[in-house]
């Protein structure tokens, strides 16, 4: 009889190679009120694939506002430019990182590429639809959601423009949070937001950043961390 396989928080307990501290307090915008977002990276063990039922790609929990992906699944989504994976890799309040986990923090630049463009322009016009719906409906935006379209269209251009994610806010801070205060006009936000847009269409095309990521590098660190696993569960049989 086969061994029935590890809860998923077990997975995130014992298996977690990677884990930061994201939302509000990594953007450098957290205020007394603001929750501790925890994401995080587990290895799933290479044995657990051998099975019918799979181990789950992504656990919520154990702890409150905590949510990890398993590496693959967190590997197909920064090789995707999703824009919130690519901003847990660049997280500057890391908790927790094995050998597997500083490997994968080296890899940071192989999932970066001018996808970026695409991904955090189009999150940011979903967003901005939802924003527009309010403002319809209240007369006014949810100023904290408007507050989060700056600083990610933001980043979005320094990203474009330098190559480099930086995910705190730095002196952005005061006139972001004056925003999710609700001081400033909508129709000054409005106009901040259609800039950033047209501002990283025209920096898309002198970017440093490559035309698409570094999908091998990426799949043999991948491979290489499957066999690993592989090879302990045999050492250890």
């Amino acid at each position: 009889m086969t061994t029935p396989p590890p809860a998923p928080h077990v997975l995130v307990r014992d298996h977690t190679l990677y884990s930061c501290v994201m939302g509000s307090r990594a953007f450098g915008l957290a205020t007394e009120d603001s929750d501790t977002d925890v994401r995080g990276v587990y290895l799933a063990p290479t044995p657990l694939f051998w099975r019918f039922t799979k181990p789950p790609a992504h656990v919520e929990g154990p702890a409150p506002e905590q949510f990890s992906w398993e590496l693959e699944r967190f590997c197909d989504l920064a090789l995707r430019a999703n824009p919130n994976i690519l901003e847990c890799l660049h997280s500057p309040l890391p908790l927790h990182t094995d050998p597997r986990g500083e490997e994968l923090l080296t890899l940071r630049t192989a999932f970066l590429s001018r996808r970026v463009h695409a991904t955090f322009v189009g999150y940011a016009a979903s967003q901005r639809r939802k924003i527009d719906a309010d403002v319809r409906r209240y007369g006014a935006p949810r100023w904290k959601h408007a507050m989060h379209l700056l600083r990610l269209l933001s980043s979005c251009l320094d990203l474009l423009r330098t190559g480099e994610l930086t995910v705190d806010v730095g002196d952005a801070r005061e006139p972001l949070l004056a925003v999710k205060r609700g001081e400033v006009p909508w129709p000054a936000v409005e106009k901040r937001l259609a800039a950033l847009v047209e501002d990283a269409a025209a920096a898309l095309s002198t970017s440093p950043l490559p035309e698409i990521p570094d999908h091998a590098r990426v799949e043999d660190f991948l491979i290489r961390t499957r066999r690993g696993s592989a090879l302990a569960y045999e050492e250890s049989s």
